[in-house]
């Protein structure tokens, strides 16, 4: 999460009971290098003491509309000029139709008014008051001067209810706060297409050909490439990770599948990570009934799954590869990155990069540079991928 050490974040807290969830999320960005400072409203330390953000972020708590930071630092000034991003999480309905009429009357109302930084902002109400149309048109209001609305979520309520109104996920609002502060980024305007987890060969309704592959690798890359401003397209196969925030996202499940939404995607694409682990083979046929245990031999015939490298090759695009290899895997990946035409591709060695957060890889680009590197958290690979892949765009290799 790169995007977000060394921002100064305003986190503000208004008087909903999910104004607990608020603590998670300062503490998360604290602990991605970020400065949070926290602007509670009177009726949001009716749920949440002051202390405790205090001692998560190391900063302390503004609540009073005219204390003074310092000797002469008007705290809501202060605040707003040094923000790199105002968050509003949870925001009630009281707090959302201030911000929509321009209302200063408390210190964080002042702040988001007096700030230029980006504005993000999670409600968190009663069903009924999210859907009363009064709420709805204030948060049309916000979104068109520029404010970013983080849906809430439907679940059980405070009041025992359960409807649309919960505060979003923490992962949700991080992932929020890092697509905004990513704006204009390294790789603004580009359209970057990145492939994830393993595929499926259906054998039966109940059984499969796969492969271990987490997916993180690929979901790494994808949210880097959010990160810096890019318009990514992630398309993946079967995961236990969540869905990624600011992106658009394709699930899919077999070779076919993936190279359909491949060839579609890539239409005006700057950039194709291809960081799936594809299936090489599938059934010839599928059993249309599960098959049952009452044979000592089971005969599979496999056919080879299109190739999607090999069928782009001749696209104008970026193209990076993936070399899982058990062996000779710089000799492999060199193969791999002259038969396939690629610009860059990332050799590793399995079975240690499948699952896991840390990975051991070697770089090797098309010009015959390698760069072979330390084990690394994947999203620490995944941020030094981007930069290669940034110097590629621009030295424009495919102009």
């Amino acid at each position: 999460m790169g995007v977000l050490k060394d921002k100064n974040i305003v986190l503000g807290v208004t008087g909903s009971i999910a104004a607990y969830k608020a603590v998670e999320l300062a503490s998360r960005l604290v602990k991605a290098g970020a400065a949070v400072e926290v602007v509670m409203t009177e009726a949001a330390t009716e749920f949440v003491s002051p202390l405790t953000f205090q001692s998560i972020t190391a900063h302390p708590v503004v609540i009073e509309m005219f204390e003074l930071l310092r000797e002469t630092d008007i705290a809501h000034v202060s605040l707003a000029r040094r923000a790199d991003i105002v968050v509003i999480a949870p925001a009630t309905a009281n707090t959302i139709a201030k911000l929509a009429a321009g209302l200063a009357d408390n210190m964080l109302t002042a702040t988001a008014l007096a700030t230029t930084a980006p504005i993000v902002v999670a409600p968190a109400m009663e069903t009924g008051m999210y859907e009363n149309p009064i709420t709805q048109e204030s948060l049309a209001r916000l979104r068109q001067r520029g404010m970013t609305i983080i849906e809430p979520g439907y679940g059980r309520l405070a009041s025992g209810t359960v409807g649309v109104g919960r505060l979003a996920e923490v992962e949700e609002i991080i992932g929020t706060i890092r697509m905004v502060l990513g704006r204009g980024g390294d790789l603004a305007s580009r359209k970057v297409v990145v492939t994830a987890g393993g595929t499926q060969e259906p054998i039966d309704p109940v059984r499969f050909i796969g492969n271990p592959s987490s997916g993180k690798m690929g979901y790494f890359l994808a949210e880097a490439a959010r990160d810096r401003g890019a318009a990514v397209t992630l398309i993946a196969g079967p995961t236990a990770l969540s869905k990624p925030v600011g992106m658009e996202f394709i699930p899919v499940r077999t070779a076919e599948q993936m190279h359909e939404a491949v060839l579609e995607a890539i239409l005006g694409a700057d950039v194709l990570i291809m960081a799936a682990a594809v299936a090489d083979y599938r059934p010839a046929s599928i059993v249309g009934r599960k098959i049952k245990k009452d044979k000592e031999r089971l005969t599979l015939e496999l056919v080879r799954n299109p190739d999607i490298l090999a069928e782009v090759a001749d696209r104008k695009l970026l193209k990076v590869g993936f070399a899982a290899e058990t062996e000779d895997l710089i000799e492999n990946a060199r193969a791999k990155l002259a038969g396939k035409r690629l610009d860059l591709i990332v050799a590793n060695p399995v079975p240690a990069s499948f699952g896991g957060d840390a990975i051991q890889a070697i770089l090797i680009a098309r010009g015959g540079e390698v760069t072979e590197l330390p084990p690394l958290p994947k999203s620490e690979l995944a941020e030094l991928v981007l930069d290669r892949l940034v110097e590629l765009l621009s030295a424009d290799v495919h102009k």
